[in-house]
């Protein structure tokens, strides 16, 4: 069975003036519910991370700073959320999500955070809409319990996972692969394992081609026990904060191609919906349903 990740709190404690890209968040299950893609039953709601769980990626000074709402005025620029306690508890909350959601893969062969793909979170501080890094949290937990050896990070949002790259930069168990908008956000890049800058206005045709040369050699060469997916929908032509050219049916195909790769290969994944910031949330709603459309179809 399909499990997701999902809590009303990843939609209702969000400060006023970043309430309409996460519209998602809320409306994103009801059109899954809505179609029958889903079912109540596949729905999960997770249980927040614990102190130790976080600090196993995360520095203690800047978790504790974090908890007690001491961040510095330009941290909290940096993070794009005005700081409140009901935005960390959001935030810790997302974490549990994606660190249960690996441990369903691993039984189902792939489950779902309806939130997740905090990617710009480093171990010392957050970044563009992230405060903790939820892939690297689920990561970490499944290699400290020895659940797997390997793992791929396949992030595909239009941004570089900045945070991600840095925090395993010195860790040869994970394997961060981003393919994204050179010209984009973060203006200083990190150093991922593999990088593939995309140029701007990129269409389906060429996204797809270099995915498709990318990914299938990862997979071989590195024959991971886990991936996780970072499916951000701001690779769309439609986002106003992406730069790239993609249509809803290479943005779907590009999920396909990930899907039916971890699929073939019987590597358990993991999806978290990363970033969607199109003028239109129909466009985000429907570019991020496709993910769990094929998830369902794929897998199941």
């Amino acid at each position: 069975m399909l499990k997701i990740a999902w809590s009303p709190e990843y939609a209702h404690s969000l400060p006023p003036g970043h309430r309409f890209p996460m519209l998602k968040y809320e409306l994103l299950p009801e059109q899954l519910l809505y179609e029958g893609t889903v079912t109540q039953e596949n729905f999960f709601r997770p249980t927040p991370l614990t102190p130790e769980q976080i600090m196993r990626v995360h520095a203690p000074d800047y978790w504790q700073r974090l908890r007690a709402l001491e961040l510095t005025p330009s941290e909290i620029r940096k993070t794009g959320f005005p700081l409140s306690a009901e935005l960390v508890d959001r935030e810790v909350l997302i974490m549990g999500g994606t660190v249960q959601a690996a441990v369903f893969a691993l039984e189902h062969g792939v489950a779902m955070n309806i939130a997740g793909g905090t990617h710009h979170a480093f171990t010392n501080r957050g970044e563009g809409f992230c405060l903790l890094n939820d892939i690297a949290l689920g990561a970490q937990h499944l290699l400290d319990e020895k659940l797997v050896n390997k793992i791929l990070v396949v992030d595909l949002d239009v941004h570089q996972g900045n945070g991600t790259a840095q925090i395993f930069a010195h860790e040869s168990r994970v394997f961060t692969f981003s393919m994204h908008g050179g010209n984009n956000y973060p203006l200083h890049k990190e150093t991922s394992d593999l990088d593939v800058p995309l140029p701007d206005g990129i269409d389906d045709a060429g996204y797809l081609n270099l995915l498709g040369q990318h990914l299938p050699k990862l997979m071989q060469e590195l024959e991971p026990d886990f991936v996780f997916f970072q499916s951000g929908v701001d690779v769309l032509a439609t986002d106003k904060l992406g730069k790239l050219g993609l249509t809803h049916a290479g943005c779907k195909d590009r999920d396909r191609l990930v899907l039916e790769s971890c699929h073939q290969n019987g590597v358990p994944v993991v999806c978290v919906m990363g970033g969607g910031y199109s003028l239109q949330i129909k466009d985000i709603v429907e570019a991020h349903a496709n993910t769990f459309r094929l998830a369902q179809h794929i897998f199941f």
